[in-house]
């Protein structure tokens, strides 16, 4: 490299370093600037033998990234500090310990919160990047600048990826929509959200994105004349009400107008709202904020008619990110519904930089920041749960990510904001995962209603609670919301663990009087032979009673015949199953079924994307042959579903060997006094067993009954059945 090379570089940094200062959004103090310049030194020091896939050195990455976090995000000197260091422990000699001995605890923990887990261990099958992503939110509950700045950092990596071959700019935007961008959305940065989203298109759809490009560049012309004749037909209104204010148009971004694209099948030129009209507004206090924000409502709906089921609130409601307007659509110029956002100039920076602006505003943050926190503690509480792996809790993440809100009310009338489409069970795990776990029932505006109900905005709601309730597996399809899925999803882990606790001593003592002791060998023996995955999967299955005593006499026999068993061991898999210590009960898809019942029904699967088990599934009733199979993300879903919803039928694959199934029981016998009470206390007093219906009907002394229980296999029926039997009175006992 040329002497003159390494000149230009030295003089581009300290134009960088200049700027670096100047651009940032909060007034810097000494101090802050000399934490930036010790950051900015070591910083250079550490990279200085690094160049970037461009030829460019590779210091200029992170100084774009603390200029990111300095005047687009808004961040403290402490961040700016961050960024700059935030690849030196991955990339170069300096350690955690150094950079804390050199800047503080505060850094060397934000620091260690972005630097990548290239070095951690990992299961093969689990996507690096979500294990990452998990990682990064685990440092939220020390740090909220490590996510910030990590959106950063991947907003400059989007912005400067051309020279990366396609299929690496593929992934790492793939990446960005599915991680990112709905982060950077949540947590209020909407500008970078907006970019982020963009570049995402760019280079997942390249065609797509420079065809809508130059469409908006060709119809730039037409919308800033639209603009104007919007603001002539108001602005003397707006003048005589002395106000001071500012006019401007906001075009919607490529990615959103792609999206109205496909979600509303049009054309570009038939998407009507490819721009919105902000309307700024100068006030001296923020008590007058919301007064000038109705009256500028009210002169503009005197101008044009405003379609009322299209106004939003969030200056009396803000948003859970700190988001404040108000939005109304109107009938604008030439018969076209626009968007109309007025906002004040404080609204509009923290809506621009998300929550760096309430600090500039709010002198006390700790005690006025209750939205961020709020939001912070949801995400702990995914967070806390180990039991989710990294795969699901993105998945558990994004479900929270771009759903619009509702309000309910407690019955102490205590206001609560919960995604759209939350159901009543939603609400019972949003006051607190206690209370959610012991729902009975739950009543909306006084009258009971099933915990699948879907709540709506103003509805009041009341959770009914008792010691004895437990989640089920079908809870899973009442909640919608990420909280309550994941809670639900470990409580029923921990209940088959318990389970396949009972079912390892069950198992020694069967065992046992077959002669046979229960060690490892054994187990793996057991494993293969049953052919389940993990010893967890044996000992649940012989807790709930799928595997019973003739199959545990079955295994002996067959284990006793030592030739036979010598040569099979001989050809079958190795003694020791791969997953055997893998501490985990483990699904296996085995069986399709339909509707709200699950019911089995005759299927083909669709030729069009070929489901397997495990797949997100809906059936369709074709006229000629039966029910097919379709993926969800089939490319011929929407149509289907738009088309013919009627013939759309819910479906999902399940494990048959842990599903619970409906048995309808009639009994007959002499009747007697206090019959009923003992039937109920036989079926009541077996464990795994729910009762759903029960009858009675008492004629000269005979009586017929009809009781219909969910248990979760046949051994335990067939229990329920004998021990009815045992009743005095009861002369028959049959399935029906």
């Amino acid at each position: 490299m040329t002497e003159d090379v390494i000149e230009a570089e030295k003089k581009e940094l300290a134009k960088q370093y200049k700027q670096l200062l100047k651009i940032s959004y909060r007034t810097l103090s000494a101090a802050d600037k000399k934490l930036i310049r010790s950051a900015f030194d070591v910083a250079v020091d550490a990279h200085k033998d690094q160049r970037r896939k461009s030829g460019e050195a590779y210091v200029f990455h992170p100084i774009a990234v603390a200029k990111i976090v300095a005047s687009e995000i808004g961040l403290d000197a402490t961040s700016i500090a961050a960024a700059l260091l935030h690849d030196v422990v991955e990339d170069t000699e300096y350690t955690l310990s150094d950079i804390e001995q050199l800047f503080g605890e505060t850094v060397a923990r934000i620091v260690d919160g972005l630097t990548k887990i290239s070095k951690m261990p990992y299961d093969g099958d689990v996507s690096l990047q979500a294990e990452n992503f998990r990682k990064m939110l685990l440092t939220l509950n020390e740090d909220i600048r490590v996510i910030i700045i990590k959106i950063a950092d991947r907003l400059h990596n989007m912005q400067t990826m051309d020279s990366m071959p396609d299929y690496k700019q593929v992934k790492i935007a793939s990446e960005t929509l599915y991680i990112y961008a709905p982060l950077a959305h949540r947590i209020g940065l909407y500008n970078i959200k907006t970019q982020l989203e963009d570049l995402g298109l760019k280079y997942t759809e390249p065609e797509v994105f420079n065809d809508i490009l130059s469409k908006i560049k060709e119809s730039k012309e037409e919308q800033d004349a639209y603009i104007d004749a919007f603001t002539q037909t108001i602005k003397d209104s707006l003048d005589s009400e002395n106000l001071e204010y500012e006019i401007k148009g906001r075009p919607k971004s490529i990615f959103s107008i792609r999206r109205k694209i496909l979600v509303q099948n049009v054309s570009f030129d038939e998407v009507y709202d490819k721009f919105a009209v902000r309307i700024i507004y100068k006030t001296d206090t923020i008590e007058a904020e919301k007064f000038i924000a109705w009256k500028i409502y009210s002169i503009v709906t005197d101008h044009f008619r405003p379609n009322p089921t299209r106004l939003r609130d969030w200056i009396s409601s803000p948003k859970s990110t700190g988001y404040e307007a108000l939005h109304i659509t109107v009938m604008g110029p030439k018969g076209r519904w626009v968007e109309v956002q007025i906002r004040s100039e404080r609204m509009n920076e923290i809506a621009e930089k998300g929550y760096a602006a309430h600090f500039k505003y709010k002198n006390k943050e700790k005690e006025n920041d209750d939205g961020l926190e709020a939001w912070l503690n949801k995400l702990q509480d995914t967070l806390e749960n180990s039991e989710i792996s990294a795969i699901d809790f993105v998945e558990e993440f994004k479900l929270n990510l771009y759903a619009k809100e509702i309000f309910v009310f407690s019955p102490k009338g205590d206001l609560y904001s919960l995604p759209k489409g939350a159901t009543a069970l939603d609400f019972a795990f949003h006051i607190h995962t206690e209370v959610g776990l012991k729902t009975r029932g739950t009543k909306v505006n006084g009258k009971l209603t099933p915990l699948s109900h879907v709540l709506k905005s103003g509805d009041q709601v009341e959770i009914i609670t008792s010691e004895k309730a437990n989640p089920s597996a079908n809870w899973l399809d009442y909640a919608s919301t990420g909280k309550a899925r994941s809670k639900i999803k470990s409580s029923l882990k921990e209940e088959q663990k318990t389970i396949a606790s009972n079912g390892k001593e069950i198992l020694a003592r069967k065992l046992k009087s077959l002669k046979i002791t229960l060690d490892e060998r054994t187990v793996n023996q057991l494993v293969v032979y049953f052919k389940v995955k993990t010893s967890l999967d044996l000992f649940y299955r012989v807790g709930s009673g799928i595997i019973d005593n003739s199959q545990l006499k079955a295994f002996a026999a067959s284990r006793s015949n030592a030739l036979v068993s010598f040569f099979k061991n001989k050809i079958r898999k190795p003694d020791k199953p791969i997953d055997v210590d893998k501490d985990e009960i483990s699904v296996k898809y085995d069986q399709l079924v339909f509707g709200k019942e699950e019911q089995k029904l005759d299927y083909v699967m669709a030729m069009c994307c070929n489901p397997i088990p495990g797949d997100d599934v809906f059936g369709f009733v074709t006229v000629n042959d039966g029910i097919k199979v379709h993926k969800q993300n089939c490319p011929n879903a929407i149509q289907l579903q738009s088309n013919y919803s009627y013939r759309i039928m819910p479906a999902k694959w399940i494990d048959s060997t842990q599903r619970e199934f409906k048995a309808q029981l009639k009994i007959s016998g002499i009747d007697a006094v206090g019959l009923v009470n003992e039937v109920t206390k036989v079926v009541s007093s077996n464990l795994h067993i729910d009762m759903k219906k029960v009858y009675f009907d008492s004629d000269d002394g005979i009586f017929n009954g009809e009781i219909i229980v969910v248990v979760k296999n046949k051994t335990i029926l067939d229990n329920l059945v004998e021990n009815l039997k045992k009743i005095n009175g009861i002369d028959k006992v049959t399935r029906a």
